[in-house]
């Protein structure tokens, strides 16, 4: 039975979660010396994190003496934020290059815990039947936060849709576009809002948990698809830095890299979402 609570970022506007959690309350890391039966208590995408570890919670945590409370949340900060303040003991929804960014940014202090899976990013169309057949002056949708948009741009440069200048890295933006033959035009949107807004733009770049909880098969309807070789965009689980011992954070990621969840995962996603040890 899936058991999580679903939380928006209206709802945490404010910045502090309501649900009567402080900084030492039930399911943060802090709690591990004080009460190690505490419940861990994960923040995570919807789909496929929060699925993944509701499938943890429902068939692995028990034997392996771990009690695990799933929160979901929408969008790509509060997880973090609430990792930050201690209101959720751990995060599993991004990548490393997003996270780096992310701290580097806010001055918080988030390390990974456990590499799961990888989501290839994705270019979507409902209009195209092909990259090749986008039309000139295309509206193109890009996810709007650095570490995406580089990626969505580096996808489009190994397809040969643009060429970035050389040394663009993870920060690049269409501001680093060298050569543009379609003369495409970008739209930067939130990343959540790219799979409804495909009806309006001509194709769109889709993060795979989004493209995946809008009903998309990334290894099926995408145009094209991120290659899993070398690939750094690997999701993982997440802690405030001084918390990666914590016996129930340890157990969890151990648990994230069984066996059993990489047959999950493989069943599941049919390709869309790769066990780690695949993404290589």
């Amino acid at each position: 039975m899936r058991n999580t609570i679903k939380t928006t970022t209206a709802v945490l506007a404010a910045g502090a979660l309501t649900l009567g959690l402080s900084a030492c309350g039930a399911g943060s890391a802090s709690t591990a010396e004080a009460d190690p039966d505490v419940p861990l208590l994960v923040a995570a995408s919807p789909v496929p994190h929060a699925e993944i570890l509701t499938y943890v919670k429902d068939h692995l945590a028990e034997k392996a003496g771990l009690r695990l409370e799933v929160q979901e949340f929408t969008d790509y900060v509060t997880p973090n934020t609430a990792t930050e303040d201690g209101s959720v003991g751990a995060n599993y929804f991004q990548n490393q290059p997003y996270l780096d960014d992310f701290n580097e940014k806010n001055g918080t202090h988030i390390v990974p815990a456990g590499t799961v899976h990888l989501e290839p990013l994705g270019l979507y169309s409902k209009k195209a039947g092909s990259v090749k057949s986008l039309r000139s002056g295309a509206t193109v949708g890009l996810p709007n936060d650095t570490v995406n948009e580089a990626r969505a741009l580096r996808l489009l440069d190994a397809h040969g849709v643009i060429r970035l200048k050389s040394g663009a890295g993870n920060a690049a933006t269409p501001a680093d576009i060298a050569d543009n033959p379609k003369k495409i035009a970008f739209k930067e949107l939130e990343a959540a809002q790219l799979p409804r807004s495909l009806g309006d733009l001509d194709a769109a770049v889709v993060n795979g948990n989004y493209a995946i909880e809008a009903g998309l098969k990334p290894a099926e309807d995408s145009l094209i698809l991120e290659s899993a070789k070398n690939n750094p965009y690997a999701n993982f689980l997440a802690v405030k830095k001084g918390n990666e011992k914590d016996p129930r954070v340890r157990k969890l990621a151990k648990l994230l890299t069984s066996p059993q969840v990489k047959q999950f995962i493989e069943k599941k996603y049919q390709g869309s979402v790769l066990p780690a040890g695949d993404a290589k």
